[in-house]
């Protein structure tokens, strides 16, 4: 388990990553009231906010963006397995900062999170959603990074400072969204399909038959949803794995290329080097 603590302006920034060969629970709290935003790298950890004698949990954390308010009282314990590992952002600040953060943050706070500026609980949940794919690069990015010292800490400052700025700008187009809460659930469940299955996926019209929604408003309403359109978003899936099991050593690049669905090497290789700027050899050697 790593936890590194960063003090950014009047942002505390939690960058949290953990790998266990069995089950274990880690619990963290906070020293004062704040208001957060917590993003979810890969592993898909359990998550249980635990106050006053309740419990809010949360089952499918991988690529969560999660707006929240809690005082000292609040435990945040996150489960972690073999096939779990734990990769988490937390950018919080305390609520009588708000006015002294830069760049007008603190009215950003106040007119898209007022429900967490006036919290009516020892923990009160705000906006979630599942992360764009440009926020999750800069997740990513945060957590694969290879600076060291002074410079880290300037790609930490920036990296930021843009994972901040989408959550915002998604919630501000959030709030004019039209869309029904029940198609967005069944996108929801239809990017858990995609991720679950990225080497044997289930056809457009497939996909539109195990979660109710019609192909033209599957391709339609995605592309407006996850800012990609639904196979675009398959191929960056099968591509973060591929690159996951390659860091960590697990996968031969055939091997990689072979669990996330591709039959051709050649096809693979390219596609990998497009999307990172390297060719998948290079991330072992």
């Amino acid at each position: 388990m790593t936890r590194d603590i960063i003090n950014i302006n009047d942002f505390i920034i939690l960058v949290e990553e953990a790998n266990s060969d069995k089950v274990i629970t880690d619990s963290c709290w906070f020293d004062e009231p704040v208001i957060a935003v917590a993003f979810y790298g890969s592993g898909n950890v359990e998550l249980a906010m635990k106050y006053d004698g309740k419990q809010k949990d949360y089952l499918h954390t991988k690529g969560l963006a999660l707006s929240f308010f809690a005082d000292e009282t609040v435990e945040a314990a996150h489960t972690v397995s073999p096939d779990k590992p734990l990769e988490c952002i937390v950018i919080a600040t305390s609520p009588r900062n708000l006015e002294k953060l830069p760049n007008a943050e603190g009215e950003l706070f106040s007119e898209l999170l007022e429900q967490l500026v006036n919290p009516s609980d020892h923990y009160v949940e705000g906006p979630r959603f599942f992360m764009t794919p440009e926020m999750q690069s800069i997740v990513d990015q945060i957590f694969h990074n290879q600076y060291q010292g002074k410079t880290k800490m300037m790609f930490f400052r920036s990296q930021i400072t843009a994972l901040l700025s989408h959550f915002f700008g998604q919630l501000a187009m959030m709030q004019t969204d039209t869309m029904k809460t029940s198609e967005r659930e069944k996108l929801e469940a239809a990017k858990e399909i995609l991720s679950n299955n990225l080497d044997n996926p289930p056809s457009l019209s497939e996909l539109s038959l195990q979660i109710g929604l019609n192909s033209f408003k599957l391709k339609k309403n995605f592309k407006q949803a996850f800012g990609v359109p639904v196979f675009k978003y398959l191929q960056n899936e099968r591509l973060k794995k591929a690159h996951e099991l390659l860091r960590r050593q697990e996968a031969t690049v055939q091997e990689a290329a072979w669990h996330v669905g591709y039959d051709s090497l050649s096809s693979f290789s390219n596609a990998f080097s497009k999307k990172f700027g390297f060719r998948p050899s290079e991330i072992r050697q």
